[in-house]
């Protein structure tokens, strides 16, 4: 197998939920594809890198800083719903019914996995609670064992401040994600949240 063949399987094999045969099944159609399909691939991926950012409030992903949902005024200031990832976000936002700002973690702790309070944006999340005037923070991690601990963590972190700290309802499904649930069920669990 020619080597660039070989190079552009490990590297799609390297993606999330990418294994073998899918990797080589993305190679090979890339192959036999004109040559714009796989120009506008790569076109896609250097603009991603390029064009992308953190938003340095929420952290976010963005092409501006501060993000579009940090800019827009109309949201309700003093409240954040904190989230693992950026896809975590989008979740919320199809559901229509927060309006509120987010903070993304970007992770959740998981000892097996060497992940600890330090590697995620949990100082950025309480620096931001002392700055702004916020009067409720909403975890929204994902239900589980890793999100769990990391929604004690940020609670006990957030307690001496004196900040309403709440955690969405159960009714999303144990080691589930929020990207993968219904509409219905997100906004079920926003509207059902419990203090903590």
């Amino acid at each position: 197998m020619p080597d660039s063949v070989t190079r552009l399987i490990e590297a799609f094999s390297r993606l999330p939920g990418v294994g073998p045969k899918t990797a080589s099944r993305l190679t090979y159609y890339l192959l036999r594809a004109p040559d714009e399909v796989s120009a506008t691939l790569a076109e896609a991926l250097t603009n991603l890198k390029a064009s992308t950012r953190f938003c340095s409030i929420c952290w976010n992903i963005t092409e501006t800083d501060p993000c579009p949902i940090c800019s827009d005024e109309s949201r309700e200031q003093a409240t954040v719903a904190v989230v693992e990832e950026p896809l975590d976000v989008l979740a919320i936002e199809r559901t229509g019914n927060f309006k509120g700002l987010y903070h993304v973690l970007h992770g959740a702790i998981s000892p097996v996995n060497g992940i600890g309070p330090e590697q995620l944006k949990v100082r950025d999340l309480i620096r931001r609670v002392e700055v702004k005037n916020i009067l409720e923070v909403i975890i929204a991690t994902n239900p589980g064992l890793e999100g769990d601990a990391t929604a004690m963590y940020i609670h006990q972190q957030l307690a001496p401040l004196g900040v309403r700290v709440t955690r969405l309802a159960r009714g999303l499904p144990t080691g589930g994600d929020l990207e993968y649930v219904d509409t219905m069920t997100l906004i079920r669990a926003l509207q059902g949240r419990n203090q903590m």
